[in-house]
């Protein structure tokens, strides 16, 4: 029952890091320039707070996925 429950978590986690990961920016502009945001000729500065926050989101996501993966290894090995 509770692999059964890791697992369903496990991917679900999966496609939502694929969709951060897809929507982080490229070598182009990213999240900003997808919905006409970004003007194009920032230098260094200026993440945009959708970008900081697709940022934070990326980030948990994924150590969501290393906690299941774990968990999953454990959960097969013993």
């Amino acid at each position: 029952m509770l692999l059964n429950l890791v697992i369903g978590l496990h991917l679900i986690v999966c496609l939502l890091l694929i969709l951060f990961v897809l929507l982080h920016a490229g070598r182009g502009g990213g999240l900003s320039e997808m919905f006409g945001g970004g003007g194009g000729a920032g230098g260094l500065g200026g993440s945009t707070v959708a970008e900081k926050n697709l940022d934070r989101m990326t980030i948990a996501t994924a150590l969501v996925f290393t906690a299941t993966t774990f968990a999953l290894a454990f959960m097969m090995k013993g």
